[in-house]
Order: structure tokens, then C-alpha cells, then sequence
């Protein structure tokens, strides 16, 4: 399985943002402005909770199998791959929606005297704040479950007998 790339979601993030922005300037000059659900933030924030609970979990379950000790139960190495895919799946499409809310914002930011555009600019802010905690949690959660590396591949020597 590859690892989550810090590059590939920034790409995302900006690429969405500028698209947003640009989307946000054009459906403005048409009179009105989709608005950012105040469950936004929520909905991001409770799947970065999940995620960083299942890496908590899967981290403590690893360690009380290293230490041997007779109540540990093991973690099932399917189990660990699936939450992997889980964590990053849902760092892309964090990157994606936080980028897509940051434009937004940005753009909101030109008219913070109209009370419910500044409404708006708040829950895209924190819309974005928790789509980098979901994007936090789910490279930490990569990180608990990555496998310990092979002594051949670090020392670059090949068996040979």
C-alpha cells in the first residue's frame, strides 16, 4: 500500500481552493452565493475524532502485543489495512472539501460586513480547520499502522548463500 503524500493533498487543497474562489466570484455576480452548512465543520470534526480514535485504539492494541502481555489482543492485519484506506480516503476528500470551503471563505472575506456572510466566512473557517484535523488524524493513523521496516531493505545487503 503507498503512503499518503503531504504533496498530493496540498495540490488538492489549492487547486480546489482557487477553483472554489473563482466559482464563488462567478455565481456571486449572478446574485447569490451557495452557503456553507453549519454542519460542515461538524461532520469533518467528528470523522477526524473517529479516525484518530481508531489509531489510539489499533497504537495501544500494537503495543500491549509487543509487550506480550497475555490479555492483548492482536490486530488483524485486514482490519489495519482497511482503516489505512479509510484514513486516507478521507484525508483526499478532506483536502478536497477544505479547499473548496477556503475559497469559499477567502471570497467571503471581501463582505464581512453583511452579518450572514460573516456568518458564512466563520463556517468555512472552521470547516477548513477540521478538514486539517481529519488530514492530521489520518496520517497519524497511517503512521500506528505502517509495518516496521525490513532489515534488508535498510542496510541495502542482499542474502546471499
Amino acid at each position: 500500500m503507498r503512503e499518503l503524500r503531504i504533496r498530493v493533498l496540498i495540490g488538492v487543497f489549492a487547486v480546489a481552493g482557487v477553483l472554489s474562489w473563482a466559482g464563488a466570484r462567478l455565481w456571486n455576480s449572478v446574485g447569490t452565493l451557495p452557503s456553507v452548512p453549519l454542519a460542515a465543520p461538524i461532520v469533518l470534526g467528528l470523522i477526524a475524532v473517529v479516525l484518530l480514535a481508531t489509531a489510539l485504539s489499533i497504537r495501544a492494541r500494537l503495543k500491549a502485543q509487543r509487550e506480550r502481555r497475555p490479555e492483548a489482543k492482536g490486530v488483524d492485519p485486514l482490519m489495519a489495512a482497511r482503516a489505512v484506506v479509510f484514513g486516507q480516503s478521507s484525508a483526499l476528500v478532506a483536502a478536497l472539501v477544505s479547499g473548496m470551503y477556503g475559497g469559499t471563505g477567502v471570497f467571503l472575506l471581501e463582505s464581512l460586513d453583511i452579518p450572514a456572510r460573516r456568518d458564512q466566512a466563520i463556517y468555512a473557517g472552521f470547516s477548513v480547520l477540521a478538514g486539517i484535523g481529519v488530514i492530521v488524524a489520518a496520517i497519524f493513523l497511517e503512521r500506528v499502522c505502517r509495518l516496521p521496516e525490513d532489515d534488508d531493505h535498510n542496510t541495502g545487503a542482499a542474502s546471499t548463500t
